[in-house]
């Protein structure tokens, strides 16, 4: 693709040409089009389309809105044609009721499209901007039509006016407001069904809990782990359907099936705002440590309120920048 996009910009001498780096606007892009479509790979390749469709058609941009909603107006159009099919992703609390933690978690459930982690993103971030890509967040934005779901993104996480957000879409102000407020009353119903925990715990508080859970887990204290927990905390698996809710249930997949994450390392890293581990378990011929899990740790008050392992290490492990396996040392 072609280092740059030519558009054309009113400056004080007139209309001219105004070289722009795709760059400068990619990150965030990959961001809009991950909340978009609940995958960083299908984000990445939106994104990808998108850029190229702006330098394509740099010629038709007349300078009637900023170059940047012009760009974001051509990612919306690459997402909603990807959403066309109409299949949403989800995580495992999407499919069905919390299960016993005392049960293996059966086989995998390769029918279904996961929601994916979402590499990077500085946990320090404004807590609405950590909010805004949280794993729950992005699963109940899934439940929105596209529409919808692009009018909510673009008002409520990206500041876009009104006036924007119906020129991105083609419609009336009053045609984005309308869907705007049957967003947030859907975004509102998805929350009080799931029985949300509350705001991201701060910053600093994050750091500490992280640092606790990490030592707690590579020890395999479950006294201590159950003290981090929140009571109602959550904790799934994909790609398997299972998932638990609570410190019993979760103590209980601790002490039984998941015993063999006993002696477990953890590799810190972020996902989705949010403090990460790399899971690497002991090898059964006891060279070092294999891929395991990708474990995103989501933060309620002084509390852990989700964990999510996610198993394709295979392909996780690569775009989080974790090897493939540890040493002995």
């Amino acid at each position: 693709m072609p280092a740059y996009i030519v558009a054309w910009g009113i400056g004080d001498t007139g209309v001219g040409s105004v070289v722009q780096e795709p760059e400068v606007y990619r990150a965030e892009l990959i961001r809009y089009c991950y909340r978009m479509l609940g995958s960083y790979a299908e984000a990445e390749d939106a994104v990808q389309e998108a850029l190229v469709r702006a330098w394509r058609n740099a010629d038709g941009f007349e300078g009637r809105s900023s170059l940047r909603s012009w760009v974001y107006r051509i990612a919306t159009n690459v997402c909603l044609d990807a959403l066309a099919a109409g299949k949403r992703r989800a995580l495992p609390m999407d499919l069905s009721g919390p299960a016993d933690g005392a049960t293996p978690p059966g086989a995998p459930a390769d029918d279904v499209l996961w929601i994916d982690p979402l590499p990077g993103t500085d946990p320090g971030d404004a807590a609405a901007a950590a909010e805004s890509v949280r794993l729950a967040f992005v699963a109940a934005l899934q439940h929105l039509p596209p529409r919808q779901r692009a009018a909510l993104i673009l008002r409520d996480v990206l500041g876009f006016s009104a006036r924007e957000v119906a020129d991105l879409h083609g419609s009336t102000v009053a045609s984005a407001n309308s869907a705007l407020q049957r967003a947030r009353a859907t975004l509102a119903e998805r929350r009080a069904e799931a029985g949300g925990l509350g705001s991201p715990a701060p910053e600093g508080v994050r750091r500490v809990l992280a640092e606790r859970y990490a030592s707690a887990f590579s020890r395999y204290d479950t006294e201590e782990l159950n003290l981090l927990l929140h009571v109602d905390a959550t904790l799934s698996l994909p790609p398997y359907a299972k998932w638990m809710r609570g410190r019993s249930d979760i103590g209980s997949w601790l002490a039984g099936p998941a015993v063999g994450c006993r002696g477990s390392r953890l590799v810190p890293t972020v996902a989705n705002g949010s403090p990460a581990f790399g899971q690497y378990r002991p090898r059964t011929d006891g060279t070092g440590y294999e891929a395991w899990a990708l474990q995103v740790v989501e933060f309620s008050g002084d509390r852990i309120a989700n964990i999510t392992a996610f198993r394709d290490t295979a392909r996780l492990f690569p775009l989080f920048g974790l090897p493939e396996r540890l040493g002995e040392e």
